[in-house]
Formats: C-alpha cells, sequence, structure tokens
C-alpha cells in the first residue's frame, strides 16, 4: 500500500477535526444542559419534543382560561352577595311596613329607604368587569343591561346569551349570568286575576290581594280558576266551586273584620261583607303568548317589586291597598332572594369545576415538563465521562501526528 506525504497530512489532519469537534460537542451539551441541540442528533425524540411543546403551549392557553374564568366568576359572586344583602334589608323594610299601626308619614320614611336600596340595587345589577364590560348583559357587554324608564319602571335591555371559555380540551364553562336569568326569572306571586261575574257588579276591591302562596300546590290549581259566590240570604256564607266542574267547599266569612280564604295554593281577600248573591271568579295566568296587555306578568323582576312596592308606600293611605302591596311584595321579594341563591350555587358550582382543572392542568404540565426533561435534559455524569474519553483521544491523535508527520526517508539514511 502506497500512501502519500499529502495523504498522510489529509488523514492526520481530518482525524484532528473529528476528535475536535466530538469534544466540542460535548461541551456544548455539558454548557447547555440540553441533550439535543439539532434534529439530527434525535429525530424521534425531536419530534416528541415539538408534540409535547405544542401541548405545553395550548395548557398555558387553558391556564390563563381558568384564570379569566376564576376572576370573572368571583366578581360576579361577590356581587351577587351584595345583591343579596341588599334584598334581605328591603324584605325587612317591607315586613316593618306591613304593620298596620304605622301613619302614611311612617310608610313615607320606609320608602325614602326604599328608594335609596333600588338605586344601590340598579348599580349592582349595572356592574362591569375589568374590561369594561357589562357582568349581566348577556353577549351585549357593551350595553347597559337594566335601563330605568320615564314611569319609573325598569327594563333589561340586554340578551339571554351567557358568555363562555374553554378551560380543556373538550370542557367549556360559563363565565357569567344574563340579567333576565337571574333578576328577571322569579315567578310573579300576584299572576292571578279577580273577575267580577255579579249582577249588578259589586263594588270595587270588594276581593283583593289575590297571589299564589304555595307553588307545589298551585300546579293542581283548577285550569279555570275557582269562583265564589255568596249566599243570597246570608251573604257571609259563601260557597267556593273549581272551575270548569268541581267540588265545591263552603265557608262563612268572619265578622268584623277582612277575611282571607286559601285554595290551591292562592289565598285572597275577601274586604267586609260583598253584596248577596255576588259571584267571583278568581284564575290563573293563561299561556304567555296569549296574554292580552292588562294580564298579570308572570315573570316578575326584584327592581320593579322593589319600585311597585314603593310606590304604594309614598301615595297610598288606604290600608287595605297597602296590607295587599306588602303582601306582594313579600311574596316575589322571596321568589326573587331564591333566583338569585340559585345563581350563586351555579357559580360557586363552576367555581369547584374551576379549582378542579387548574389542579388536573397543573399535574399534566407536570408530566409534560418531566417527559420533555427526560428527552431532552442531558446526563451530566455520562457527558464528563464521554468528554474525558475524548478529550484523551484528542491528545492521542494530536501526538500520533507530531510523530508521524516527522518521519522522512532522509532520516533514515
Amino acid at each position: 500500500m502506497r500512501i502519500s506525504t499529502l495523504q498522510a497530512f489529509n488523514n492526520g489532519v481530518a482525524g484532528l477535526q473529528r476528535n475536535y469537534a466530538n469534544a466540542i460537542r460535548t461541551q456544548e451539551q455539558i454548557s447547555t444542559g440540553n441533550r439535543i441541540l439539532t434534529p439530527a442528533d434525535d429525530p424521534v425524540a425531536s419530534v416528541r419534543l415539538l408534540q409535547l411543546e405544542q401541548q405545553q403551549n395550548v395548557l398555558g392557553q387553558y391556564k390563563s382560561n381558568l384564570t379569566a374564568a376564576q376572576n370573572s366568576l368571583n366578581q360576579e359572586e361577590v356581587t351577587l352577595n351584595s345583591v343579596s344583602t341588599i334584598l334581605q334589608r328591603v324584605r325587612e323594610l317591607a315586613v316593618q311596613a306591613g304593620n298596620g299601626t304605622l301613619s302614611l308619614e311612617d310608610r313615607q320614611s320606609i320608602a325614602a329607604e326604599l328608594a335609596e336600596r333600588e338605586d344601590e340595587l340598579l348599580s349592582l345589577m349595572n356592574t362591569r368587569n375589568a374590561r369594561g364590560e357589562y357582568l349581566f348583559s348577556g353577549f351585549q357587554g357593551k350595553s347597559q343591561p337594566f335601563v330605568r324608564q320615564p314611569d319609573g319602571s325598569y327594563a333589561y335591555a340586554g340578551d339571554d346569551g351567557q358568555r363562555k371559555l374553554q378551560i380543556a380540551s373538550s370542557l367549556e364553562i360559563p363565565i357569567s349570568d344574563n340579567g333576565r336569568a337571574v333578576f328577571e326569572n322569579a315567578l310573579n306571586a300576584g299572576r292571578l286575576s279577580i273577575t267580577d261575574g255579579s249582577t249588578p257588579p259589586a263594588p270595587v276591591n270588594s276581593i283583593s290581594g289575590a297571589l299564589v302562596k304555595d307553588e307545589a300546590s298551585f300546579a293542581s290549581f283548577p285550569a279555570d280558576g275557582v269562583q265564589i259566590t255568596f249566599d243570597p240570604a246570608d251573604p257571609k256564607n259563601y260557597t267556593l266551586t273549581p272551575l270548569p266542574s268541581g267540588t265545591p267547599v263552603s265557608g262563612r266569612l268572619a265578622d268584623g273584620k277582612d277575611t282571607q280564604i286559601t285554595y290551591g295554593g292562592v289565598a285572597f281577600f275577601v274586604n267586609g261583607t260583598p253584596p248577596a248573591g255576588s259571584t267571583f271568579t278568581v284564575s290563573g295566568p293563561g299561556p304567555a303568548a296569549s296574554a292580552g296587555p292588562g294580564d298579570p306578568e308572570i315573570k316578575s323582576g326584584v327592581l320593579n317589586t322593589i319600585s311597585q312596592l314603593r310606590k304604594a308606600l309614598e301615595s297610598s293611605a288606604d290600608s287595605r291597598e297597602v296590607r295587599d302591596a306588602v303582601a306582594l311584595g313579600l311574596s316575589n321579594l322571596d321568589n326573587g332572594i331564591s333566583a338569585v341563591d340559585q345563581a350563586r350555587g351555579q357559580i360557586g358550582a363552576r367555581l369547584n369545576v374551576v379549582e378542579s382543572s387548574l389542579t388536573d392542568n397543573e399535574d399534566v404540565t407536570l408530566v409534560n415538563k418531566a417527559v420533555q426533561a427526560d428527552l431532552r435534559e442531558l446526563d451530566y455524569a455520562e457527558a464528563l465521562s464521554r468528554l474525558s474519553f475524548q478529550q484523551l483521544i484528542l491528545d492521542a491523535s494530536q501526538k500520533s501526528y507530531v510523530t508521524i508527520s516527522q518521519l522522512n526517508l532522509f532520516n533514515k539514511m
């Protein structure tokens, strides 16, 4: 085998470069702490690392969504807690206003505080979040949800939407509630109609204050209502007949005071003694689609409930009107408080889901990082041992190169 001087030098330089490159590469791995510097180092592990990094980015987005959902739900919960506190105070005032010994001035004093609570409640129901969006306006985040009308009533200007965030690969969670569902969805206890069927008509307000007192019992209330007929001979005796056909129930009015009659979850007052032979019908609400402009609303809003009670206390000197207004206000307030409490319960359940999802997200993130570490990070003990071996080889190649480069045919002559 013939080896030229040029070939000998080239082989020596190539060996030096190769060994030097191996040592430098190991040194770079040690300085960075990474086993894989380029995809060529381990193609399979590189692909797996790319997938894990993509998954890590998705987990990071879910964590951001979870944090945003938690902040939004916490703000809504705090707001509803304040609303509940105000409603409890309003209920206390309504109970106080029901005291029959109060004068008009006393009731007007109560109405003055109700007006302040009404404004406070309106402000809370129009609360904005950190982004300037209204909490209870549905999808219409830039539109004020509750607006006071010229006549003093309140209208909901939002929609029925519910904003959601994705917090896991197949899980979305609501982060808001629309104002109609929370504050306008309570059943109206006064959704009953009283019809005078007497000939000639009986005095106005012979019967008043018809309320649904028991929703469970009201489910079996006669479809066409009940008819109350007062005896032509002795109007203190009455007969209550379920319509269209049912078993009549007889009774007698109390002497010297108004009489409250209850049937099928409904209660109403007979004021004094109606004319002999007079007839009245107390009926429940028909289908919402067929309701006319004068029919009672099936649902009631807490703001309108407070407003109507306040107006009655401010202007009415009739004790029966005040009695009926307070009874209606108390019943509707109770229904409204129940609706708010139900919303608070739902928020609590969502917060529990967010909390558990945050824990799951952190656990998966830790596992993800551990797998990435196994694939990417360097085994320092092995790398240092390999570097020592490579340095030994490099030293040997340098010495052998020096020795071979000094060989000369003429030196042997």
